[in-house]
């Protein structure tokens, strides 16, 4: 792993822009995107960086780590939207080349079975952008999730019930069950670039960075990944035992 301290969540979202807009100058580059109010930033300054210097994003492919179950495409909190509203279609991304989990299949488990293919179809993915869950949740991969998970319907903790109620209205509940990447899936794209910030992150990151690789904290698969770059803030690395600057580990003052 590459562990970047930053000095607060704006300069975490403009690192992250350039390492994104590197990944996507690539011929027919794949983007795995993530949702949440963590890559808000970094997708605002995508948006901006790439009409200050006229990008194609159309010619981009992306794959979304998660959506809910039982959430249409329309609805206020879906994922899909969540994506449209906040990075695709201002940047110009091509429906066409977008991929979401379904979450409103029939078939739910065919339905993950053949998101999986349609990545492989893809070539794999470039690029996965991550968060990670106040209880080290990688995705919707809650803790106890296989290391080795594929893309499947996940049951969420009470933990992330409770933290994610804030986006939904008023006596509004967040649905019980997300399909998601699994870290199997994850571990397979070519890099991954993790983003963390604010205190309530801190003690997740410690344990996803400095703790045993484990199931009980699904991010902890990172240590393992041969080309993972983690990008915190101050607050987020407040935890950490260790200090990484520059690649280099140094004790904590």
């Amino acid at each position: 792993m590459f562990v970047e301290i930053l000095s607060d969540y704006d300069a975490v979202s403009a690192r992250a822009a350039e390492i994104v807009l590197a990944a996507l100058r690539r011929e027919n580059p794949v983007l795995g995107c993530a949702t949440g109010s963590t890559p808000i930033g970094l997708y605002r300054r995508l948006i901006a960086l790439g009409n200050e210097e006229g990008l194609d994003f159309s010619r981009i492919a992306t794959f979304n780590l998660d959506e809910y179950v039982g959430l249409p495409p329309e609805h206020p909190q879906s994922y899909g939207r969540f994506m449209r509203e906040h990075f695709f279609d201002a940047a110009g991304v091509d429906p066409a080349r977008v991929h979401m989990p379904d979450g409103m299949a029939d078939d739910l488990e065919a339905a993950c079975a053949a998101y999986e293919r349609s990545i492989e179809v893809a070539g794999g993915i470039d690029l996965q952008i991550l968060g990670i869950g106040s209880n080290g949740h990688l995705a919707f991969n809650e803790p106890g999730s296989s290391l080795g998970s594929r893309t499947r319907v996940q049951a969420l903790t009470e933990k992330t019930l409770s933290d994610n109620a804030r986006f939904f209205g008023e006596g509004e509940a967040p649905p019980r069950k997300a399909v998601t990447m699994g870290l199997g899936t994850i571990m397979e794209a070519r890099k991954l670039l993790m983003l963390a910030s604010g205190t309530g992150k801190a003690a997740a990151v410690r344990d996803a960075l400095e703790g045993p690789v484990t199931a009980m904290c699904p991010a902890s698969a990172l240590q393992m990944h041969p080309h993972a770059h983690i990008l915190l803030d101050e607050a987020a690395a407040s935890a950490l035992a260790y200090r990484h600057r520059d690649g280099v580990a140094e004790p904590k003052r």
